[in-house]
């Protein structure tokens, strides 16, 4: 993967600072500044003339110009109202202007609207939640070009057996094809994060799996709450027998089932990971196929996890 080389500070940039306005912290503003990086992550997207983008903090909107020359309308969301004055101000009185269109917030508590592409420099405190939000939206989107920290990106596309593969990585690759398509160094950006940089490409599979998401999520947030353990030692913590136990007294009462008398929800357990030769594995080298079977096994036996 090729490395960008840093560029001159952006004009805009320049206008930023003379008027004083200072890059927020707590909003994670880390601007990009190279020409190349940005041109790159546009053409990755494979932009079409009658797209609409979502563009999730524009900043200063170096980024939104280049979307704006190439789609039909950009959706930008900004939660910082100085930023958003430059946006606007930057495209005022320009053709631009009626094809920009700002959602001033937090990208989180908002429904996000129509859009076929997503093309991001994201805040990466928001890094996970909005990765899953994106998984979960509907209508699907064509893909998402996102820049992210390089470990973070390195999670989404980790593989069984990695020292990074975890519930992230599962979740991500049972919902969508993800790749690493470059790596940005620090100083391409004002001011410099202290971390790495990488920009993943993620396309949606459509259709999705046919299961019950928040059921899977509720299996892999179990194995996962100790991915060096065996599912065995896992399952056997008095807090997970515990819930399990109730999820399975409130299917039998939906489904009008009676329970045994001499249930034990330990048992049930028992039986399902010994009929699957999963009591010894570990989370770390399983993939999606045990995951799916495994969760199918459970489900039979009347134990769910949502």
């Amino acid at each position: 993967m090729p490395k960008v080389k840093s560029s001159k500070t952006s004009r805009t940039h320049n206008e930023v600072q003379k008027q004083g306005i200072q890059f927020n912290k707590t909003f994670g503003q880390h601007i990009l500044k190279n020409p190349l990086v940005i041109a790159s992550m546009v053409d990755k997207a494979a932009v079409r003339q009658g797209d609409t983008v979502l563009e999730v903090g524009p900043g200063t909107g170096n980024m939104t110009v280049k979307l704006l020359e190439r789609c039909k309308q950009v959706v930008a969301c900004e939660v910082d109202p100085r930023m958003v004055a430059e946006l606007q101000k930057r495209v005022q009185t320009t053709p631009f202007q009626s094809k920009l269109k700002i959602l001033v917030g937090d990208v989180l508590s908002q429904d996000l609207p129509f859009f076929d592409l997503c093309v991001a420099n994201l805040p990466y405190q928001i890094s996970s939640p909005f990765v899953f939000k994106l998984l979960l939206h509907r209508p699907f989107f064509r893909c998402a070009v996102l820049m992210f920290q390089r470990e973070f990106a390195q999670r989404l596309v980790a593989k069984p057996g990695d020292k990074l593969y975890c519930r992230l990585s599962v979740n991500t690759q049972l919902l969508a094809r993800v790749d690493i398509i470059m790596k940005v160094g620090k100083n391409n950006f004002r001011p410099p994060p202290k971390v790495e940089s990488s920009v993943i490409r993620l396309e949606p599979i459509n259709p999705p799996p046919d299961i019950n998401y928040k059921e899977w999520d509720g299996l892999l947030r179990v194995c996962f709450l100790r991915k060096n353990k065996t599912l065995s030692a896992l399952f056997r913590l008095t807090s997970i027998s515990e819930m399990l136990k109730n999820n399975y007294k409130v299917h039998c009462s939906l489904n009008n089932v009676q329970i045994e008398k001499d249930f034990n929800i330990k048992d049930k357990i028992e039986e399902v990971l010994t009929e699957n030769n999963y009591g010894n594995k570990r989370a770390r080298s399983l993939d999606i196929d045990d995951f799916l079977l495994l969760l199918c096994s459970f489900n039979k036996k009347g134990i769910h996890f949502s």
